[in-house]
């Protein structure tokens, strides 16, 4: 098997693809779609996302200091696209795509009512990184739609169909192969065996 080189770039896929709510009323509330995001620090639970500075919603997030990552599905690919191609200086995306705005249980900023999962974000820095800046968050409030959690009270994944970007084209997820410590876990002995 023989390796080929390529110029240095992003080449860390797939990445998750989620809609990123902001503003502080109802006139300004505005939605952008973002690849770069993730998870930096589990306690205190933070994380990130890098948008342009050219970008509409940029001014938002930095004035407000406040922002809502809200998981995205199969069933919402048509609304994440499009909320990432269209600008919020020229469209209502909420009203051009159906979506629903809820309010904050702690942040000013918006959820998205057909989002499965909504993340209530709190900046904490923000990193000029190049063409896109970092805005490093702590999450200070979770909210899931209580449709997709099954009988032992987690989230279905399975049944959320979460929707993923790889390198320009967005994807399902296929099916699980393990859960985290599946390859070190020791076998339950049969009691016959004992």
């Amino acid at each position: 098997m023989a390796k080929i080189h390529w110029k240095p770039g992003t080449m860390i896929y797939p990445l998750p693809a989620v809609m990123v709510s902001c503003g502080e009323s109802p006139e300004e509330y505005n939605i952008l779609t973002v690849s770069w995001t993730g998870t930096i620090c589990s306690d205190p639970p933070m994380c990130y996302i890098s948008v342009r500075p050219t970008r509409y919603s940029y001014g938002i997030l930095k004035r407000t200091g406040e922002f809502v990552i809200n998981l995205t599905t199969e069933k919402l690919a048509r609304a994440t696209d499009w909320c990432g191609c269209r600008s919020g200086l020229k469209y209502d995306k909420w009203k051009e795509m159906g979506l629903t705005p809820l309010p904050g249980r702690i942040v000013k900023a918006p959820l998205i009512a057909e989002s499965p999962v909504n993340i209530e974000c709190v900046v904490k820095q923000i990193i000029d990184l190049g063409v896109h800046h970092m805005f490093i968050a702590e999450v200070v409030s979770v909210t899931a739609d209580d449709s997709y959690i099954d009988e032992t009270g987690a989230f279905s994944l399975a049944k959320a169909r979460p929707l993923v970007y790889n390198h320009g084209h967005y994807f399902g997820l296929g099916k699980k192969i393990g859960k985290f410590g599946w390859s070190v876990e020791k076998k339950k002995r049969n009691k016959k065996e004992k």
